[in-house]
């Protein structure tokens, strides 16, 4: 449960990701009155190859973030050594704009300067804005692919039963109405993670995935049309 709560942002975006585009994938293979084995295949393809690429991406965004904090990390480091002088004068122009003055802001800056550690670290956040990334650059390709599949897998969910044990219900239907209900869900874990209303998050996620479907449905409906 930890685990997930400290990659929970990275679930739900890859989640909405494989939800919106999987959902694409069978509704413009419906607008295109294509056979299910084609539908099964088209999802499973993106399933896997968009889920790859998308956790791939992930991994190279974290990886790039951490090479990116260590190049301005050493650069301080260096920077306080040579010319400590000028660096504390950018600790005390910080804490100057932030309305400290006279003896309290020569403590604040005295305070900060003594550790190399914690003056570093202040000159991180407030020159360069930026804080370390944590987080395991694998775990989050990891979570991103997981939560790809497990939500974009909703979409194709039905078609499975269907080759397995055939439904005699309108597929298309309840497999809207099923990833619908994904949607609703990662909408509210997405509110989670962003810390904003929970039904403006939901109206978003629902809304985007209709709107995805919807331009698929009739751009397969148009190609079958005149092809």
């Amino acid at each position: 449960m930890r685990l997930l709560q400290k990659y929970l942002s990275e679930f739900v975006y890859g989640g909405i990701d494989g939800g919106i585009t999987t959902f694409a994938v069978v509704a413009g293979a419906i607008g295109a009155s294509l056979d299910i084995s084609i539908i099964l295949i088209l999802g499973f393809a993106n399933l896997i190859a968009d889920g790859f690429a998308m956790s791939v991406g992930a991994y190279l965004s974290a990886q790039s973030e951490k090479k990116v904090y260590k190049k301005f990390l050493r650069e301080e480091y260096d920077q306080i050594k040579t010319d400590p002088k000028r660096e504390k004068e950018e600790v005390r122009s910080i804490y100057r704009k932030k309305g400290f003055s006279g003896e309290l802001l020569e403590q604040v800056v005295e305070k900060i300067c003594e550790s190399d550690d914690r003056w570093v670290e202040e000159m991180m956040v407030h020159e360069h804005a930026l804080t370390e990334e944590k987080k395991s650059s694998f775990m989050i390709a990891l979570a991103t692919f997981i939560s790809f599949n497990i939500i974009g897998f909703v979409p194709v969910s039905l078609y499975v039963i269907n080759l397995i044990l055939p439904l005699s219900i309108d597929l298309f239907f309840w497999t809207s109405l099923f990833t619908g209900i994904s949607f609703i869900a990662v909408g509210y874990l997405k509110s989670l993670v962003t810390q904003e209303n929970g039904f403006k998050s939901i109206s978003e996620t629902l809304s985007l995935g209709i709107v995805a479907a919807l331009l698929a449905y009739w751009v397969g409906f148009f190609l079958d049309s005149i092809i």
